[in-house]
């Protein structure tokens, strides 16, 4: 999204993009407490997180487990916080619920809903869902609407269908948003039915929610230390491979999270191949064990 500018008040250019990230801490703020130089660590960034050394404020870093590695640290914070904060938070998820999600194989929601402990739950329901996660927006909201329960909950938290380009145009979004159903007042409270938005970025770097989300990690930590949950890492890429990631993303072709790693080279092109990408089981050929894999340089998301 921000790539194609589909977001209100992009930030001029030129610009570093990303908002997580992993590794290891090199040098602390004067009034820093609970963290050492060399820790390892994961971070939500307001932009810059895509660079070989990143500065955030010490209130969006938390340390890494033990038994995780970098590629699966830099692809937990957006991904699991968003997820939960979405079904408990906003729609109140509860035992029995049915929960219908687009692009069920993106980062948000590649994990499997009944892997969090506290009771089974639903994708699909015959008779309407409870809960509609929608990150593409456009022709699916009306979709999503008339899919809802009494007392459902919709919850718009992306808009990439908005932009069905490589970049956003005026034509392109002005179709996409045609397509939007027009919500009614009245008709969702005749409906009974809930209609809401989320952005993980605005509550952190807006709206000064910071110790709200602390509160979502260390239980979504807990969570990964009871090996409940497990991030989902589509594939590894190098810097300079960038443009292949993000037409990976463009294509809909990742089954959870792609990773910039600051360490990795890039992958030679064959003779005749000029889109040859890195594949996720690059990860287990180059790890000899967790140790080595521990001591291994940032990883980016």
């Amino acid at each position: 999204m921000v790539r194609q500018g589909n977001i209100d008040n992009p930030p001029k250019t030129p610009l570093v993009p990303g908002f997580e990230c992993s590794g290891i801490v090199e040098a602390l703020g004067d009034s820093v407490k609970g963290f050492e130089i060399g820790d390892r660590v994961m971070a939500f960034v307001n932009y810059n997180a895509w660079a070989e050394v990143v500065c955030t404020p010490v209130e969006f870093v938390y340390k890494i487990p033990d038994d995780m590695n970098f590629s699966e640290a830099a692809a937990f914070p957006m991904n699991f916080v968003t997820a939960y904060m979405m079904l408990f938070e906003v729609a109140n998820l509860r035992e029995g619920m049915s929960v219908l999600v687009h692009s069920a194989g993106g980062g948000v929601v590649s994990w499997n809903f009944s892997s969090f402990p506290i009771f089974p739950c639903f994708r699909i329901s015959a008779d309407g869902v409870d809960i509609v996660l929608d990150c593409l927006c456009g022709e699916n909201t009306g979709k999503g609407l008339s899919l809802l329960k009494p007392l459902g909950t919709y919850i718009l938290y992306g808009s990439s269908n908005m932009v069905t380009g490589e970049t956003k145009s005026f034509f392109s979004f002005a179709k996409s948003w045609w397509q939007v159903e027009k919500v009614n007042p009245i008709k969702l409270y005749e409906e009974n039915k809930v209609i809401a938005g989320f952005s993980l970025l605005n509550l952190l770097f807006k709206q000064n929610r910071g110790g709200l989300i602390k509160g979502v990690m260390d239980k979504l930590l807990n969570l990964y230390n009871s090996k409940k949950i497990k991030p989902v890492v589509d594939s590894l890429w190098a810097l300079e491979e960038v443009k292949e990631a993000m037409q990976r993303i463009h294509d809909r072709g990742n089954i959870g999270k792609l990773i910039l790693d600051v360490e990795k080279a890039p992958t030679p092109l064959m003779a005749n191949d000029s889109t040859e990408t890195s594949e996720a089981g690059e990860e287990e050929e180059d790890h000899e064990g967790d140790n080595e894999n521990k001591e291994r340089m940032p990883f980016i998301q």
